[in-house]
């Protein structure tokens, strides 16, 4: 009984200095080791990729899309606009972050998709066939906050004609905001739109 009452207490003694030992390790030291690893290397990625006016006001998040509108819930002319989103009820809550589930013959969809590129061909004064794909189906996160170099493009005369700019300066902020693919193969070219909006409100001529 004695012998049985000692090796029960020797092994709680053990699991107790385990438990201690990697709860300092795991819970206190890897964690600090990582923030300092990410602050160091990586201090934008590591604090949400957030994106700040010229003035130094957070704006939002490189890595997450919003929208562009009036209180109306109108695209406001002087801003590049997203792709669509079925996140949530009026689109963009990253509360509600998802597609819309209907499959590529769905009526819905299909209607949808066809009341949304007549309404940016109308929007940005460009033939319906130059309306490319990401400018009329959402993205399955409904967050995307990317769209094609080809949506971009035919935004700039709008935008340009919204600011009083030249298509040409529109142009040169479309380029240096737009990345190619990762690892020069893996995904399609990109435009941020929020860092492009962004870099559109801090033009100064």
């Amino acid at each position: 009984m004695n012998t049985t009452t000692r090796t029960t207490g020797r092994i709680l003694w053990v699991s107790l200095r385990a438990m201690a030992l990697f709860t300092v390790l795991l819970g206190i030291v890897y964690p600090l080791v990582m923030t300092l690893i990410g602050q160091g290397m990586l201090p934008s990625q590591a604090n949400g990729s957030v994106v700040r006016t010229a003035d130094g006001r957070v704006v939002g998040s490189a890595l997450i899309g919003q929208s562009f509108t009036d209180r109306a819930g109108d695209p406001l002319p002087q801003y590049f606009q997203p792709r669509p989103s079925a996140a949530g009820e009026n689109g963009y809550d990253a509360a509600s972050s998802s597609g819309s589930n209907l499959g590529p013959n769905n009526p819905k969809l299909v209607g949808a998709i066809q009341a949304r590129k007549d309404q940016v061909a109308a929007f940005d004064q460009v033939p319906a066939d130059r309306v490319p794909p990401d400018a009329v189906t959402a993205s399955s996160s409904g967050l995307d906050p990317d769209i094609s170099p080809a949506y971009a493009q035919i935004q700039i005369d709008r935008v340009a004609r919204a600011r009083g700019l030249s298509p040409d300066v529109v142009r040169s902020l479309v380029s240096q905001h737009t990345s190619g693919r990762d690892l020069g193969y893996l995904g399609e070219p990109r435009v941020n739109v929020l860092e492009l909006n962004v870099a559109l409100d801090a033009w100064k001529g």
